[in-house]
This record gives structure tokens, sequence and C-alpha cells, in this order.
């Protein structure tokens, strides 16, 4: 089963076959607290149900319900949420309130889709999960005064794409191509505002990041839990052993693919494991040995060894005496998962996906009772996560 933009891009794909359309709904901008995050989407398909969710199950039947006449014209619209105990302001544009009590307001951007009429956004997200490499794109999420731009105006920004025609005033257009370029340098979203002359104009520019790769060497009964969830995260997984009776694609149907590779020969497979999530849990000292090894010599973003520290210290005193360098060593995790307790497989799976998620989080995996900090990062409110840039001042 798909989930995250994978489902919403086979989503897209259905729609267009059908000739029909849909309405997207992203949440833009974030003020206090709120389940997800900007740049979370759901798909809204005349016909059939939502696809995503930007809320944890508190705001989709409203947007749905009301999604399409709000974009009857055609035009790309705004609507704000309140998830306040309750709505003080009398103010017809105040926000819709839930009553959930979290205090917090999510602003949703809602765009029309059709295969007539396609978004580039969803061109982008296709572009970025089929080349790995990731985007980022500037939507214009609020027009001030007498402003140009227009709610739903997008610029975009892929290493295969080059688009440099003006899309806005000129200036404003120079100025946000180049805090997109650095969006996707930094790989973090934010939200900025400009000036164009004629008014103020607030951007959300998001960076797109590629899909998350695990790497798992080790098709034993305890890779097939961490298989499935993480494929539950929308990450593209692959399952390697040197035993072809292990790495069998019935045993891991929901893998992205399943690879029997000899350990005997020259390690090959550093266009899978440089930049990926990498986990050796053989349960076989002999290819663990040659799986870290090669691992450890390589760029991978993360590497967890299964099995008791002694075991993995051993493995890395052989390493060390046949290998030159090692420049992962700090990348390393042993043994591998948090410390939540159970030995089924699929409390193993369970504890090493939370470690890694923490881990690639630059969080430690500790207990939120225990907290003192937000959950999240910090929203536009809390002037961290934000460049704030008013810039292009009237000349």
């Amino acid at each position: 089963m798909l989930s995250g933009t994978s489902a919403l891009l086979s989503a897209i794909t259905s729609v267009d076959q059908d000739r029909g359309e849909a309405v997207l709904a992203t949440v833009v901008k974030v003020a206090g607290s709120a389940y997800r995050r900007p740049g979370a989407r759901m798909l809204i398909p005349l016909y059939g149900g939502t696809v995503g969710t930007i809320s944890g199950g508190c705001l989709e039947s409203e947007v749905a319900q009301k999604a399409w006449w709000l974009t009857d014209g055609g035009e790309a619209v705004i609507r704000r949420y309140s998830t306040a105990t309750q709505d003080d302001d009398d103010d017809q544009d105040a926000a819709l309130t839930f009553g959930l009590g979290c205090n917090g307001t999510v602003y949703v951007l809602l765009e029309r889709h059709s295969a007539q009429r396609p978004l580039a956004v969803l061109d982008l997200l296709r572009l970025v999960r089929e080349s790995g490499q990731g985007g980022a794109m500037a939507t214009v999420i609020a027009s001030h005064r007498n402003a140009q731009a227009k709610v739903g105006d997008h610029l975009m920004l892929h290493p295969q794409r080059h688009d440099n025609s003006p899309r806005l005033e000129p200036a404003l257009d120079q100025q946000i191509r180049a805090d997109l370029a650095t969006t996707l340098t930094q790989g973090r979203s934010t939200l900025r505002s400009y000036h164009d002359g004629q008014g103020e104009v607030e951007v959300f520019c998001e960076y797109l990041a590629p899909q998350r790769r695990l790497v798992i060497f080790g098709a034993g009964h305890d890779a097939q839990p961490l298989v499935h969830m993480a494929k539950l995260m929308d990450w593209h997984v692959t399952v390697i052993d040197g035993r072809a009776h292990f790495a069998r694609p019935e045993r891991f149907a929901e893998a992205d693919a399943v690879l029997t590779v000899s350990t005997h020969q020259p390690y090959s497979l550093q266009h899978l494991t440089d930049g990926a999530v990498v986990a050796v849990m053989t349960h076989s000292y002999s290819q663990d040995r040659h799986w870290l090894g090669a691992v450890l010599q390589g760029e991978p973003l993360y590497v967890g060894q299964l099995g008791p520290r002694e075991r993995t210290e051993r493995l890395l005193g052989e390493i060390g005496a046949q290998a030159c360098d090692m420049p992962a060593l700090d990348r390393l995790h042993y043994p591998i998962g948090l410390d939540i307790g159970g030995d089924t497989p699929e409390s193993v799976a369970t504890a090493i996906l939370a470690e890694i998620t923490a881990t690639l989080n630059q969080r430690n995996g500790g207990m939120l009772k225990h907290r003192r900090a937000s959950i999240h990062a910090p929203t536009q409110q809390d002037a961290l996560d934000i460049e704030t840039t008013l810039r292009l001042t009237a000349s």
C-alpha cells in the first residue's frame, strides 16, 4: 500500500488518466501548535476519498467539503483554521475554530488541478521523486495592498530544471530565485516577506526533499517488519543478502528491490549506500564484517549494526586491520536501535526505525514527557525557523 508522496502522485496519475479534476490542499504556514508542518499535502479528487493528511484528522473533512466551492473560480485561495479552544474574534475573516485546545493556526493553500490545467508543483514532485534530487518552490501565500503578485503564484528550482523566465515583477522575481537557491542548498523551508514596490508579499520557500533511502543488509525475519514500517513512511527500501534462499522477492513484496549479492566479489554498491540509511543485520559474522567494512568506507547518512556491543567492536577491530580509512565511523550506531525492550522481530524493527528517525531529526529519542522544548521545530511565530526579509523596498 502506497503512502506519503508516492500515494499522492499515484492518485494524480489516476485523476489525469480519467481526465478528471482534483484540489490540492497544502499547509503553507503554521502559527503555534499543529499536528503537521508546512509542506504537508492532501489531494481531494472530484470523485473518491482524499489522499494524504494535513492534520491529525481534525481538518481533513472540513477542507474536503469546502475545497471545491472555495476554488470554483479557478483561483488559488488560502483558508485559515484555528485549533484553539474557542474563537473570540468576530471578524468575518477569522480562522475557523475546531475547539481542540492546541492554540495553533494552520494556513492551507487550495489549488485546482486537471489534466488540462496541471499544477506545476505536481510535476516538480515527480521530478524530485524520479531524479532523487531535492527541489525548491516559492509560493505566494499573501499579497498586501497593491502588490502585483497573486496568491498561488509559484517559482521553482531543481538541478534538472532550468527556467529563468521572469514570472513576477523583475526585481522581486530575481530576489526570490536567489532565496530559492539558498533553500535548495540548506535543505530547509522558510517563510519570507518581500516588498515589490507596491505592497508586501509573503512567500513560502519550500524545500522538497528526495525520497529517503534505506538499505538493509540481511534478509532475515526481523528485516521483514522493518521493510513494512519503512514503506509506511514512504521510504525507498532495498534488501541485500549474500544468501539467495533468504533474499527472495516474495519474502519482501513491499521492498523496492531485493538483491542477492555475493560477499566474495568486490563491493560495488556505493551508488545505493552513499547518502542512504543503512542497517546491517545479516546475523552472519562474515557477512556483517564484509558489508559493514564496505559501508564505513563510503558516505552513508547513518549506519546501524545489529548485535551485542562486544561483537561489533570485534568486527571493527578486524575491519580496521584491513582498511586504512573508515570515514563513516562517526555515523555508526551499535547496538542499533532505541532501548525500548522487547525481543520480537516487530519490536526490534520498531526500535531500529525509531532510532534512525531520531538521528535524522537530530533528536535523542527520549520520552516526550521529559522534553522541555517544543515537540516540533519552532514555527513562524517563534522567529527561529524563519527568515523575514523585507527587501526590495520601493524605489
